[in-house]
């Protein structure tokens, strides 16, 4: 009897070991398909804009086009960006306001990547910034891993982090602990290494109920900040509903307001 047990527990370690190592590395082969969330893109009524990107041409739309002062929006997994024209044609009316989306999103060509959407962010704003004053940057979740690159980076003015996170593979790793997240995962967005180099002022936008991003995530993102960022919380707001609120229009609008010739 005593065998049988040691053999079947034997078999059962093994057993384990053998499904414990199919899972992570089914997570380590998959995981860009089940990090990323591409849509397909809607109509809209704004103008239409291309860049070339390491021989891809991806588009993106500008809203409120020839004003002086110009916004990045980098957008959150799984959003249209095109579906906030109407959002920024109002909320901004002061800034030409460019939505971009990300490769493989919106109808664009390729395939996201971390590596990837860092250059095609930076292209853009070098593209952009010659035919504007100023540039603010707004990302929004998996964007403002983005936006975070990018202002550490380049002269932005003013940057918007709304739901973000310190990085991809804390986040990661606190939903699925049982395995070496941070040893398997390629894109990490880490934010949080970044945030020392960024001199823009900053506001973060935060969801009470946010089920997607832990408040520690977002908390330690902004103690690495030089300068502590305006933190502003939205007690009754979930991940994805954070822009329905009231003052979420008026919160980002005031921050960024429209810069004086001094660029203030």
């Amino acid at each position: 009897m005593k065998l049988f047990l040691s053999r079947a527990i034997k078999t059962l370690a093994v057993l384990s070991l053998g499904l414990y190592l199919l899972a992570a590395g089914y997570l380590y082969s998959s995981q860009r398909r089940l990090m990323y969330f591409p849509l397909a893109a809607e109509a809209t009524t704004a103008r239409p804009i291309s860049f070339s990107m390491s021989g891809l041409r991806l588009r993106g739309w500008v809203v409120n086009p020839g004003k002086p002062h110009a916004v990045l929006y980098f957008g959150g997994n799984g959003e249209r960006v095109e579906s906030r024209v109407d959002f920024f044609a109002k909320a901004l009316p002061g800034h030409s306001v460019y939505l971009l989306a990300y490769r493989g999103y919106s109808g664009n060509p390729g395939q996201p990547s971390e590596a990837a959407l860092f250059s095609d962010a930076l292209a853009e704003f070098d593209a952009i910034a010659g035919k504007h004053a100023s540039v603010d940057v707004i990302g929004r979740s998996l964007g403002s891993g983005v936006a975070s690159h990018v202002a550490s980076l380049r002269p932005v003015r003013r940057l918007v982090l709304v739901t973000p996170f310190d990085s991809a593979a804390n986040v990661a790793q606190s939903r699925y602990p049982m395995f070496p997240i941070k040893l398997l995962l390629k894109d990490k967005y880490e934010s949080w290494r970044r945030a020392p180099m960024i001199r823009a002022k900053t506001l973060v936008l935060v969801a009470g109920h946010d089920e997607v991003i832990p408040r520690a995530n977002t908390d330690f993102l902004v103690s690495r900040f030089p300068t502590p960022p305006d933190v502003e919380v939205f007690p009754e707001s979930g991940h994805n509903t954070i822009s329905a609120e009231e003052n979420y229009a008026v919160r980002i609008g005031g921050f960024l307001g429209v810069p004086d010739v001094t660029g203030e």
